[in-house]
């Protein structure tokens, strides 16, 4: 498999891609100040870096039908971006070349309540589409921690999960269909305004793609009905291993909350600190647990959970019954979790989020090793995770100007995701491999899959001139024989 090392051509010095540029989309929608352009060396990702040679804004697909062929004509990879968030340098302009930055393409095209679907550009925040929909009884159920700044475009990407995902799914559940403007420049449109039509699935083979097929320009999504009522509970322990049987519990009782987020001791500490929404900050470990749903059931839904919690050693310490997620102690809760990462910024001047996924049955197994490389790296761990579906975001807390905290916290961070592939788990649940796993794909996938994947990639992107480097091991990443432990083809 020949590698995709796609490099910036002499055309950018020069100047005529700028000013190609600027002929399609105008001037102020074109940065190519060294300054500017600082900005987009990375994303949340931010141990990677490489600054583009151009970031241009396109206001329509003709703009990017346009940016995609000139890159073309010139030679030059390029790179779709949204507000990166992203986590796992998704976004990061390998090879430099242009970055195509989506988020003036911003406008909910169509929303339709009696047929349950909306049309939106990928610019899109995504918590607006649920605030247009606000008192039609439906919303946008993906509600990623980032929901207040990430992109609909960007969730496409990566597959976004979040904290309501556990019983709901996450981006490919509720996407109907995507406008693909493919590497050559052509325009496609793949499913539809129609739930699961015939034929293969190629909206959900678009989503999780993380930019390898294409440039995603506009998405029709599923829209979900307002629950009748909740219940939300903060079940409070005094160790990690208490709380995670409590995960296993209530789902062993046959019970799929709405949501069921672990916030630990360090992770509770910085999140009262910010927020004093009421925390216990001498607790291990808290839960969030939600149940929705049909108001005249969920008392007793609540009164299980509270038995289960208090049967692994906990205790309940606040409950609250909503009827819509607008009141008070409701948002406060949510506000203080989907807020989280931020807060980290108390604890210290650089973090690194990983993003594995093991089987809820051995979250306890997870954490303990979490908390042993924690210890051997010299490196403080906090964790606060999606536990209800087993994926885990233990964010690495380092100082990025000293050299040996960078190298340990990339060594910690590669020993427990290739823990979680041990524990039969994966190294991504939401975030993307982007440039920061493609060394781990061989452990998790074997060669055989990997060239099935490299196989539709090429088909699609023949010369790897869209975001190049990403995803599949190519080029620097060998693609090795499975080794005991690996997955094969049955």
């Amino acid at each position: 498999m020949a590698p995709h090392a796609v490099t910036s051509s002499t055309s950018v010095q020069s100047g005529r891609l700028i000013a190609d540029l600027t002929a399609i989309v105008g001037a102020e929608n074109v940065l190519h100040d060294r300054q500017e352009r600082l900005v987009y060396e990375c994303d949340g990702f931010t141990i990677n870096r490489n600054i583009p040679d151009a970031v241009v804004f396109p206001t329509g697909t003709d703009h990017v039908v346009e940016i995609v062929k000139l890159c073309n004509r010139l030679d030059v990879p390029f790179v779709p971006r949204g507000a990166g968030t992203s986590l796992a340098g998704g976004t990061l302009a390998v090879g430099g070349g242009v970055m195509i930055c989506l988020t003036r393409m911003k406008q909910i095209l169509e929303i339709n309540v009696r047929d349950r679907y909306a049309i939106v550009e990928p610019g899109v925040v995504n918590v607006w589409l649920t605030r247009a929909l606000a008192g039609r009884g439906f919303h946008y159920a993906p509600d990623p921690s980032s929901q207040t700044a990430c992109t609909i475009g960007g969730n496409v990407a990566t597959n976004s999960g979040g904290p309501h995902t556990l019983k709901y799914g996450v981006t490919v559940n509720h996407v109907r269909g995507v406008r693909l403007v493919l590497p050559d420049g052509s325009v496609v449109d793949v499913g539809g305004i129609t739930p699961d039509p015939p034929g293969y699935d190629l909206a959900g083979l678009v989503v999780g793609s993380e930019g390898t097929f294409g440039v995603v320009t506009q998405v029709t999504v599923g829209l979900t009905r307002d629950p009748e009522a909740g219940r939300t509970l903060l079940g409070v322990f005094d160790t990690v291993e208490a709380a995670t049987e409590a995960v296993s519990g209530i789902i062993a009782a046959g019970i799929v909350p709405a949501a069921l987020e672990m916030l630990d001791n360090l992770m509770i500490q910085a999140v009262e600190q910010a927020f004093g929404f009421g925390f216990p900050t001498e607790a291990g470990a808290v839960l969030i647990i939600e149940v929705d749903g049909i108001d005249a059931g969920l008392d007793a839904e609540a009164r299980a959970i509270a038995a289960i919690v208090e049967g692994r050693g906990g205790r309940v310490e606040r409950s609250l019954a909503w009827r819509t997620r607008k009141e008070p102690e409701y948002v406060a809760i949510w506000k203080s979790r989907k807020s989280a990462f931020g807060a980290i910024g108390r604890l210290s001047p650089t973090f690194c989020t990983q993003d594995g996924v093991v089987p809820r049955t051995r979250l306890p197994d997870i954490l303990r090793f979490i908390q042993d490389v924690s210890r051997r790296h010299d490196i403080r761990i906090a964790n606060v995770f999606h536990a209800g579906d087993g994926n885990i975001h233990p964010i690495l807390l380092f100082d990025e100007t000293d050299p040996g905290q960078v190298g340990r916290v990339l060594l910690a961070s590669h020993e427990i995701l290739e823990e979680c592939i041990r524990l039969g788990g994966s190294v991504t649940g939401e975030h993307g491999i982007g440039v920061e796993k493609m060394a781990l794909m061989p452990r998790l996938f074997s060669p055989e899959d990997l060239a099935a994947m490299v196989a539709i990639r090429d088909s699609l992107n023949p010369d790897g001139r869209c975001s190049p480097s990403k995803l599949l091991p190519t080029g620097g990443h060998c693609i090795e024989r499975a080794a005991p432990g690996r997955r094969s083809p049955a």
